[in-house]
């Protein structure tokens, strides 16, 4: 599937659906705790449902049938070990998080997804499950899926690196469960914000987790998941295409709906950055009365710490391209752990579009340049076809990008919101 992309300017008002990252705990979460939980506004993206079909083989009754609400039977606690291989497809969060749920099944378990998750590093995970008395390999010797994981875990200490929390927050699920207190440590922990997500929610599950500054956590064992009903708010990675796409097109006007600046999510920072970069942004009742943001005025690059919004990189890249002087992305290591390095992806198709880059390990410097049209590859990543997407109407010509359909990963109707605030894109 490709998008045809053309240059447009934004008018109207769209509501974002709910949070990815929170759809993902809420239905993991659901599914260990004792009774039925309800899960309002729900993301009903490919990876939801992934998470969904792993939950169900271990146990867990999930009825998704109404869009805006699941209802989930929940198993106590006590999985099922599975009858099948377990398929993440790609879902990275739903691979991290049952690789750690399945250290608890008195079981062998066999866990795989699509060829990205494939190549995903999980080592550090398989070191912390045998580490806390369980057993874990890579069935390849990569450290990376396919896995085979036996429990249960007992409980212990561990170290984590800190660079990608996706190791390091299924395990403050998990370790609730085990029988056995466990302390992980962390070093240099970026993407902070999904940690806070993770300890909030769990929180409302009835699950206690101890942040010692973020370079310890302690979990005490024999926790017990309680049911409970979750509203999840709308989700503010997803938030970022559009609004930014509003403030970089001239003569947009756009309002924002379904969005709290109180919410645990690091995109928040959206607001602030593009108010910091000179956009016009109004924010009525913290976000829940909605958020005005107005295109073409000029926007002046700035320095973004990336170390909570590693996710948000490829569409700041885009940002870059439009403001003035030069924009730094710093802190972006856990970005090119994703799906595909970010990074690297969205500079290679930004390039085709003429855009200046300098890059390091940790850094990203776009300068200030002019697009034009052109073949883009979404490299199987919705971050970046998305993000190529709003590079593409401010470009001068047609864009054609390709994988578009993956878009629906993390957001179902990303064609559909976009269109129907009059941007030019067409799906071929």
């Amino acid at each position: 599937m490709k998008f045809i992309v053309k240059a447009s300017t934004l008018s109207g008002s769209a509501t974002i659906p709910g949070n990815k990252s929170g759809t993902a705990r809420g239905i993991i979460f659901g599914s260990l705790a004792e009774g039925v939980s309800t899960l309002v506004n729900p993301l009903t993206n490919l990876d939801s449902f992934s998470i969904v079909n792993m939950m169900r083989a271990l146990g867990a009754k999930i009825d998704t049938s109404d869009n805006t609400k699941w209802i989930i039977e929940g198993t106590g606690g006590t999985l099922a070990v599975p009858a099948c291989v377990l398929d993440a497809e790609n879902s990275g969060t739903g691979f991290y998080f049952v690789l750690a749920l399945c250290s608890l099944i008195p079981g062998y378990s066999v866990l795989t997804g699509d060829y990205q998750i494939c190549y995903r590093p999980a080592q550090p995970m398989l070191d912390a499950i045998n580490a806390l008395g369980g057993k874990a390999f890579s069935t390849r010797g990569t450290g990376s899926a396919p896995v085979v994981v036996k429990g249960p875990i007992k409980g212990g200490r561990v170290s984590l690196p800190g660079v990608n929390s996706q190791w390091m927050t299924p395990f403050l699920c998990a370790c609730a469960l085990a029988e056995g207190d466990t302390t992980i440590e962390e070093t240099d922990l970026l993407e902070r914000p999904y940690v806070d997500m993770t300890i909030g929610m769990l929180k409302i599950a009835g699950i206690e987790v101890e942040n010692r500054g973020y370079d310890e956590f302690f979990v005490r064992g024999n926790q017990k998941f309680k049911a409970f009903t979750y509203t999840l708010p709308g989700d503010w990675g997803s938030s970022g295409y559009p609004m930014i796409a509003s403030a970089i097109t001239k003569g947009s006007k756009v309002t924002f709906k379904g969005l709290d600046l109180g919410d645990f999510a690091g995109e928040t920072a959206f607001v602030q950055i593009l108010k910091d970069m000179g956009a016009s942004v109004t924010v009525i009742d913290n976000g829940r009365g909605g958020i005005v943001i107005e295109g073409g005025n000029p926007l002046q690059g700035i320095t973004i710490d990336c170390s909570g919004t590693p996710d948000a990189v490829p569409i700041l890249a885009v940002l870059g391209c439009y403001a003035q002087g030069k924009t730094v992305l710093e802190n972006i290591g856990a970005c090119r752990l994703k799906e595909t390095d970010r990074a690297k992806s969205i500079k290679e198709e930004l390039t085709k579009m003429g855009a200046r880059f300098e890059e390091t390990p940790d850094s990203l410097t776009i300068y200030h340049s002019h697009l034009h049209g052109t073949a883009i590859s979404g490299h199987h990543d919705h971050r970046i076809v998305m993000a190529s997407t709003v590079a593409a109407l401010i470009a001068e010509g047609t864009s054609e990008i390709e994988n578009a359909e993956y878009a629906a990963v993390s957001f179902p109707n990303f064609f559909e919101l976009m269109t129907s605030l009059n941007a030019d894109i067409q799906c071929i």
